[in-house]
């Protein structure tokens, strides 16, 4: 058995154990880690991941990061403003990177998104959300910081796929590379 599959086994036992309650809180957040190398490998198995789960009963909903980033973006109403002033700065990063992250943070754009999703699934029996493409989110914000706003929100087993590395229990470093960032509170299982 490859170590994704294994990983996604061992989060299967995890989901099905639950959590166990802690001076913080309980809520059913949980990451299978993998390295950034095998982004392509986890895209691949995310249908078979999403028809095992269908398979065990779970009713499966499925959140990419990447469509959502896709979609705030292009329907932002400074598109146009982005679009003429790339043309006439096309090495300016930082100020491009600057206005589409605004985009995405501003008014709760994306962690409204999954906030709704979350909200919509609080009542109904074994329903899960798996969160896919977290690599779009580079290099405008972490996962872990839409996680933070979202505290007491997550009432159904929610997986986020997430492209890195641990760091000791509790850390992870986004795609591998950023700094360890502790501020997590869920599951990890995986590299």
């Amino acid at each position: 058995m490859s170590s994704l599959q294994a990983d996604f086994a061992e989060l299967l036992r995890r989901i099905e154990a639950g959590r166990e309650f802690t001076h913080a809180s309980f809520e059913p957040i949980f990451y299978l880690v993998f390295d950034p190398r095998e982004i392509l490998d986890v895209k691949r198995q995310t249908p078979a991941w999403q028809a095992r789960l269908e398979n065990d009963g779970w009713d499966v909903h499925t959140l990419s990061i990447a469509d959502q980033v896709a979609d705030i973006l292009e329907k932002a109403p400074l598109r146009n403003v982005w679009l003429s002033g790339d043309r006439k700065a096309p090495l300016e990063w930082s100020r491009t990177n600057g206005a589409l992250a605004n985009a995405l943070i501003s008014h709760g754009q994306l962690q409204g998104r999954l906030e709704a999703l979350l909200s919509s699934l609080e009542s109904k029996a074994n329903a899960i959300v798996l969160v896919t493409d977290l690599e779009a989110l580079h290099p405008y914000l972490r996962i872990g910081a839409i996680e933070a706003q979202l505290q007491g929100k997550f009432h159904v087993p929610t997986v986020f796929l997430y492209p890195g590395t641990r760091a000791g229990k509790t850390q992870l470093r986004f795609l591998g590379f950023y700094p360890e960032d502790g501020n997590y509170r869920s599951v990890h299982v995986g590299s």
